[in-house]
């Protein structure tokens, strides 16, 4: 992802234009800060943006990054292929194990 764009913008002018500011935050990534009289009153972002600005207010959801961040410093990792192989093993046995259909 390149340099983020942060646009400001009156009110007025981004409700004449809703279609093409919200195409711009779609497609480009950028931002827009919506002013009323000069003073910023609101913002678009992107979806995914604000989906992870939110996750991140989740306490929960902090601990277990916090967590997982532990566990990387300290060397409890693994290879995603070494993750991969073993679901797809333990794949096989359960399948193995399942009685035929017939």
């Amino acid at each position: 992802m390149g340099k983020t764009i942060i646009n400001h913008m009156p009110l007025t002018k981004a409700r004449i234009n809703l279609g093409q500011v919200v195409r711009r935050v779609h497609l480009n990534r950028e931002y827009f800060i919506l002013e009323k009289g000069g003073i910023p009153v609101a913002g678009l972002v992107h979806v995914d943006d604000i989906e992870d600005y939110l996750d991140m207010r989740d306490p929960s959801l902090r601990e277990q990054i916090r967590k997982s961040y532990a566990d990387y410093r300290e060397g409890r990792v693994r290879e995603a292929s070494e993750l991969v192989g073993h679901l797809k093993n333990s794949r096989r046995k359960r399948r193995a194990k399942q009685p035929v259909r017939g």
